[in-house]
């Protein structure tokens, strides 16, 4: 695969903190470069399916606008390996998460401002990508979260009864890029910002549900240098379908502990919790 991408020597070592694709650095006389590789046959939830394109798709788009890596090659034919694979350029720094060497205050003001550009990028319906789009926000989200729950069967997962207000969705009319995986681990620092990556979990949709994994555990509310930059003031509305998304990741958590195997009850707990506040805003 790199020869193909017309790289002439090379040295490759796994990285790890990924929890889904394997993940490699590239080092090369033409550069630095990340080489990721999906999982072949794995099991997974609905929407776990062929992410790496749409995380191709985000880092062409994204990369435009705001400090995402360059797609350099990808391969979805599945000719080499059983799988699909994404080189891009490396981008410098260290995850945010457990970082105390940073100003944080600016790295979340300029966070706010690359996060809006990304969010005008418009799409051609909502949704995710890979499982095709819808014409309203609305048929979309209920699509996904119903995806969630036939998946919360599938493997035995008990999920609280959600209820989500349709009309509050309807407000959404634009199908803006979201991330929807930008915790601090997938937020690259230096001395400032210089990278947002892993953007296999894309979707077309609501700008507010970028707020979720931003905040994780917590309420962007309580992130002013973030919410000044971006330009966001919350509305009632807008609080609603942040817990409804808030809602959507917490249960994706909780169900893919199963395909993944993992056994961390702090964890559980912790998503557990997490869920019921969101929970008593819906109610």
């Amino acid at each position: 695969m790199l020869a193909q991408a017309d790289l002439t020597e090379f040295t490759v070592r796994p990285l790890g903190g990924g929890t889904y694709n394997e993940v490699f650095r590239v080092t090369s006389p033409e550069g630095d470069f990340v080489l990721k590789v999906s999982p072949s046959g794995r099991p997974g939830l609905t929407y776990e399916r062929n992410l790496m394109r749409t995380e191709a798709l985000f880092c062409r788009l994204g990369h435009a606008v705001a400090p995402v890596p360059e797609v350099v090659h990808t391969d979805f034919s599945r000719a080499l390996v059983n799988s699909d694979a994404l080189l891009t350029t490396w981008l410098p720094g260290r995850p945010l998460f457990g970082r105390e060497d940073v100003d944080r205050p600016l790295v979340r003001r300029q966070l706010g401002q690359a996060v809006a550009a990304l969010h005008e990028v418009t799409g051609p319906g909502f949704g995710y990508p890979q499982l095709g789009l819808h014409t309203t926000w609305t048929a979309a989200f209920l699509a996904m979260f119903d995806a969630v729950k036939a998946d919360a069967r599938r493997y035995g997962v008990e999920l609280p009864g959600i209820p989500l207000d349709p009309a509050v969705f309807d407000e959404v009319k634009r199908p803006a890029l979201v991330h929807f995986d930008l915790w601090d681990g997938n937020i690259l620092t230096d001395t400032g910002l210089t990278g947002l990556v892993d953007g296999e979990r894309a979707f077309w949709g609501d700008p507010v549900a970028e707020f979720v994994s931003l905040a994780l555990f917590r309420t962007i509310e309580d992130d002013e240098d973030f919410l000044t930059s971006y330009g966001f003031e919350f509305t009632d509305s807008a609080r609603v379908r942040l817990a409804a998304y808030q809602a959507y990741l917490y249960s994706i958590m909780l169900v893919e502990r199963v395909p993944r195997g993992s056994t961390d009850q702090a964890m559980e707990s912790l998503i557990t919790n997490a869920l019921t506040r969101a929970l008593d805003v819906l109610a």
